[in-house]
């Protein structure tokens, strides 16, 4: 009985995902852009349940945060710096929740990062004040994931597979954004591997609380 819920979560996240992929496949354009928003706010709504359970409120808040910055970056198509800006927060909010759990904050690579991103975009041409921004979301975001390969725990499992997933989005966005960095036989595969990715990883950062929520181990993070 206490799954039913989460059955009916992964049914309606299934058939959001294959509605979107038939989508874009056969008519393509920002027709389907809805049906991965209602994908987004169901996974929010979802996190927020398994909150009132005992599951991370970290993942719900930064789920929020994912989908305000979608309303930009999705739906309106505009306003690109704040999207980015929001999705900085969430990648902060997923560092809190690595501490919390155990993992390491690779504070040096990150500050290598820091120091390095502005060369590399210089040594590349693209050197601009967004694209400085996008850089240090994504790197702060690449030091997330590999920090959270070392957190214990088969929620956390699943919490690094889905921030890797979604760092494959991200790279997949950051490459249609630059395509003279990518192959004209692999540009089809940049743009559908956007959201071919981003929906699944945010459906396993949204269950990797579930663990909490039906009988699993006690919530940490909740210091």
């Amino acid at each position: 009985m206490a799954h039913r819920p989460l059955i009916l979560f992964l049914g309606l996240e299934s058939a959001l995902y294959a509605a979107f992929l038939w989508w874009d496949a056969v008519f393509g354009g920002r027709g389907s852009n809805p049906i991965k928003f209602a994908g987004i706010l169901l996974c929010l709504a979802f996190a927020l349940y398994l909150a009132r359970r005992g599951g991370s409120p970290l993942v719900p808040a930064a789920l929020a945060l994912t989908a305000l910055a979608d309303v930009f970056l999705l739906l309106l198509d505009a306003h690109y710096a704040l999207g980015i800006l929001l999705f900085c927060l969430v990648q902060g909010l997923y560092l809190l929740r690595i501490l919390r759990a155990g993992g390491r904050g690779l504070w040096g690579l990150r500050a290598a990062a820091l120091v390095l991103s502005p060369l590399l975009l210089a040594r590349l041409g693209l050197l601009a004040p967004l694209n400085l921004l996008a850089l240090f979301y994504f790197t702060g975001f690449f030091c997330n994931a590999l920090a959270s390969l070392g957190c214990p725990g088969r929620h956390m499992r699943l919490f690094s597979l889905g921030l890797w997933l979604f760092l494959c989005c991200d790279l997949c966005v950051g490459l249609f954004h630059c395509p003279e960095l990518v192959p004209p036989p692999a540009q089809p595969f940049v743009l559908t591997g956007m959201w071919l990715f981003y929906l699944p990883g945010q459906v396993l950062i949204t269950l990797s609380c579930a663990d909490y929520a039906f009988g699993g181990v006690p919530c940490c993070e909740r210091k």
